[in-house]
């Protein structure tokens, strides 16, 4: 059992900065690929980030902007978000998946980041 708290979220302005962070506690944090999913209201959600610490996958949407990087010691994972967008707007959950590729199967409560001047 993983249980994952995200924290970090809140209003920039376009082109500004945020990062999230995700503190995971119960099983072995470092066995599972770790990531950052989004979801908008009336839409699916959507992968942002996945790592396994070895390989990482990013949205193309993101791809240049957006950091992620996972410290297996203190059980974290952290997202650095940069050059945000309005279409950045949503509510963002740190996943945990039992390898690459595969469905999460612990999710985080979410965490809402609103792009807007």
């Amino acid at each position: 059992q993983v249980q994952l708290v995200e924290s970090g979220g809140g209003l920039v302005q376009p082109g500004g900065s945020l990062r999230l962070s995700c503190a995971a506690s119960g099983s072995i944090f470092r066995l599972y690929a770790m990531g950052w999913y989004r979801q908008v209201p009336g839409k699916q959600r959507e992968l942002v980030v996945v790592t396994n610490g070895g390989v990482t996958n990013y949205h193309d949407s993101v791809k240049g902007r957006f950091t992620i990087s996972r410290d297996n010691a203190k059980n974290t994972v952290h997202l650095q978000m940069n050059s945000l967008k309005p279409d950045d707007t949503a509510v963002y959950y740190c996943s945990a998946a039992a390898r690459l590729g595969l469905v999460p199967v612990y999710w985080g409560q979410g965490t809402q980041v609103t792009v807007s001047s």
